[in-house]
């Protein structure tokens, strides 16, 4: 008698067509697994499905706000994992209402399904902080575990890639101003993580081969301060630019006043975030709690960065080929 091969897992993915999120889906995507993902527009998701076979990813309507939503995206779901976020506060998007009372909602409708969870976090969440985004982001944490206890979450440092909005957003304004600022100095430092490590943590947690109960800080080969990173892009672009140094109080002041357009380049609270470093916590490494527990082992930005911010050189300095 032939033996029934069993479905495979069922994920749900809230943010799934997010920057991060579209690496997690393809990743899941690799294992054969079924993915749902859970958005407020599914109608603008259909750039995932080619990222797996015929009928492997699809997107249905799902807002943290609104809980019966939430709950119908997790229906049946073997693992849920949340990576919606907010950088600043727009309308009825506010850091509380999505980080902190949004990642309840998904922790609570996970566990009602009997499925697995994966909370998306971020180094810097820290209940004490100044910051309205790194506060929100430590309580959904807490949360989340005070929900499921054996959930996982996962804090990248910042994260760069294709489409990334950090590389890319001063690269592309290195082509039309001939000065970039540097906010306290740029002295704060970074350990930037290459999204698609970042991608197979959070598709390894769902296999099932890491610890749960546990938050994992995932960071970079190097950590550079602000200064650093923009040279390491503007090497990599081809320019040369005025770095400036910004006092705090003068970023604050610009926060304030850049913090009030629709899409800001800068807000008041992200002035606030940048005062500390956002790099693995020593007590992470002493534990194990880092991309080494996943096996994975980091791309560098020097490997990176070249195979797609090469399109900010100046015309004439590529062919139109993607370097190799």
């Amino acid at each position: 008698m032939a033996t029934i091969s069993p479905k495979p897992k069922l994920v749900t993915v809230f943010g799934g067509s997010g920057f991060i999120g579209r690496h997690v889906v393809q990743a899941l995507a690799r294992r054969g697994y079924r993915v749902r993902v859970g958005c407020r527009r599914p109608e603008l998701a259909h750039h995932l499905q080619p990222l797996g076979a015929m009928g492997q990813i699809h997107a249905v309507q799902a807002n943290l706000r609104y809980r019966w939503s939430v709950d119908q995206a997790v229906e049946g779901a073997d693992h849920v994992i949340n990576l919606v976020g907010i950088l600043f506060e727009t309308g009825r998007q506010r850091f509380d209402s999505v980080q902190a009372f949004g990642a309840r909602a998904v922790a609570e409708a996970a566990r009602a399904a009997g499925a697995g969870l994966t909370q998306g976090s971020a180094i810097g969440a820290d209940a004490q902080s100044d910051s309205d985004y790194a506060r929100s982001k430590a309580a959904g944490e807490q949360a989340v575990f005070e929900t499921l206890p054996q959930a996982v979450v996962i804090r990248p440092s910042i994260v760069f890639g294709p489409e990334d909005g950090f590389f890319n957003r001063f690269a592309n304004m290195a082509r039309f101003t001939p000065v970039l600022p540097l906010i306290g100095g740029g002295k704060t430092r970074f350990q930037p993580v290459y999204v698609s490590d970042v991608a197979e943590a959070f598709a390894r947690t769902v296999d099932g081969t890491v610890a749960t109960g546990r938050i994992y800080e995932l960071g970079g080969p190097r950590v550079l301060t602000f200064r650093e990173c923009m040279e390491e892009m503007l090497e990599v672009i081809q320019r040369r630019r005025l770095l400036v140094d910004v006092p705090w109080w003068l970023a604050r002041l610009q926060g304030r006043v850049l913090g009030m357009l629709p899409d800001p380049l800068l807000t008041l609270d992200q002035v606030k975030l940048l005062a500390t470093d956002n790099v693995v916590s020593e007590a992470a490494q002493a534990d194990g709690r880092t991309l080494e527990a996943f096996a994975i082992r980091p791309h560098s930005i020097d490997a990176i960065l070249p195979t797609y911010l090469w399109t900010y050189r100046p015309a004439g300095q590529f062919s139109g080929q993607r370097p190799a």
